[in-house]
């Protein structure tokens, strides 16, 4: 292990970058996933074919694919922003923004699905009850249907989380110095891979540890007031 010790404390960087990464994705991913799962179950012609058409593309392109569309894509629109504004030099697209972005867009699409799940696993009759008692769509959305969907889809969206923290470590074929990357730094300059990759493997594992026991955590809380009725 003393080879890996003059990289502790890039492995450290690129433990909080893998971190900051996941939690960057996690609210605008969700975000997305109530907006598309508001749109499957909306009615609307128009918005369900948008919604259709988002989660389908998602589920049907490989994930570094849709890395690299958008940080290629990215860096080809920043570009064309500076040349239109008259500014000359080539400007890099920030691989942490890009990788952002990717992982947003891939993890709103599958939470759609669980979001849309869970709002369907609500009995109507609380929404036509809200309604006669005068609640307006989005005050019955907010207070019946809400606080019921976050304690459906947790369980879910835990998972996806995880699913989230281990694609991170795609973004380092876009450059970015997550744990991945910075093991085949320290894999290529010792040339000892086997122990640099088994160094990231546990990072990623005591990660896992962590997400569970917070997902765990908050299940218990959101179900908390079921167990005390049940009781």
């Amino acid at each position: 292990m003393e080879t890996v010790l003059p990289y502790a404390g890039l492995f450290a960087t690129g433990t909080a970058i893998t971190l900051l990464v996941t939690l960057a994705v996690l609210p605008i991913g969700i975000c997305l996933g109530l907006l598309g799962a508001a749109a499957k179950l909306s009615g609307d012609p128009v918005a369900m074919a948008y919604a259709n058409f988002y989660t389908t593309v998602v589920r049907g392109l490989p994930e570094f694919l849709v890395i690299l569309i958008f940080f290629m894509g990215g860096q080809h629109a920043v570009n064309a922003i500076v040349d239109m504004v008259g500014y000359d030099d080539f400007v890099d697209f920030n691989p942490f923004a890009a990788g952002t972005l990717a992982l947003a867009f891939m993890f709103g699409a599958y939470a759609t699905e669980i979001f849309r799940g869970a709002i369907l696993a609500i009995p109507k009759g609380q929404a036509e009850a809200a309604r006669a008692f005068g609640m307006s769509g989005w005050l019955t959305f907010r207070r019946i249907t809400l606080p019921q969907v976050w304690r459906l889809a947790l369980p879910g969206l835990g998972n996806l989380t995880l699913v989230l923290m281990k694609d991170s470590a795609l973004l380092s074929m876009i450059g970015l110095n997550e744990i991945i990357r910075v093991a085949g730094i320290g894999a290529q300059t010792t040339k000892n891979t086997t122990l640099f990759y088994f160094v990231g493997a546990l990072l990623f594992l005591l990660l896992t540890f962590i997400v569970t026991a917070i997902q765990k955590r908050l299940e218990i809380k959101a179900n908390r007031g079921i167990a005390q009725a049940r009781g």
